[in-house]
């Protein structure tokens, strides 16, 4: 007998995976371009801040750029949320196959958060910390 299978996008899906690898890959981007080097900057470490930008200098564009950065991957993670806690969402109905898929929702859901972590950091230091730092010492 055949075992049912359905076929979902979503955390058990292919589609679902790859939407937070890329929300991972693009709030990645967001600590990189902006947290990374205020975070070194604020610590006395402006020459190696020089150095990154020197020998990355898609840096300098992509901080020339940060509002655009932070709303894409917001998207991509709002989405990746979306597509993660959906209702509706199911998993085969093949034992086997049904384990990979909580296994495969297990991972995501950690990628994800992960993923929420470091925007947030991203966000803190690029938006936050600097008026907050400001309002502190004045």
């Amino acid at each position: 007998m055949m075992a049912e299978r359905n076929t979902v996008s979503g955390p058990s899906g292919r589609g679902g995976q790859g939407l937070t690898w890329l929300a991972l890959f693009t709030t990645t981007g967001t600590l990189v371009c902006c947290a990374l080097p205020i975070t070194l900057v604020t610590l006395g470490l402006g020459a190696t801040v020089a150095a990154m930008t020197s020998t990355f200098p898609f840096l300098i564009t992509l901080s020339q750029h940060k509002v655009w950065v932070f709303a894409f991957s917001a998207i991509i993670l709002a989405l990746a949320g979306w597509a993660m806690y959906r209702p509706g969402r199911s998993c085969p109905a093949d034992a086997e196959l049904g384990q990979a898929c909580n296994r495969a929702m297990v991972w995501n859901r950690r990628i994800w958060w992960v993923s929420v972590g470091i925007w947030s950091i991203g966000f803190f230091a690029a938006w936050l910390a600097l008026p907050l730092l400001q309002w502190l010492e004045g």
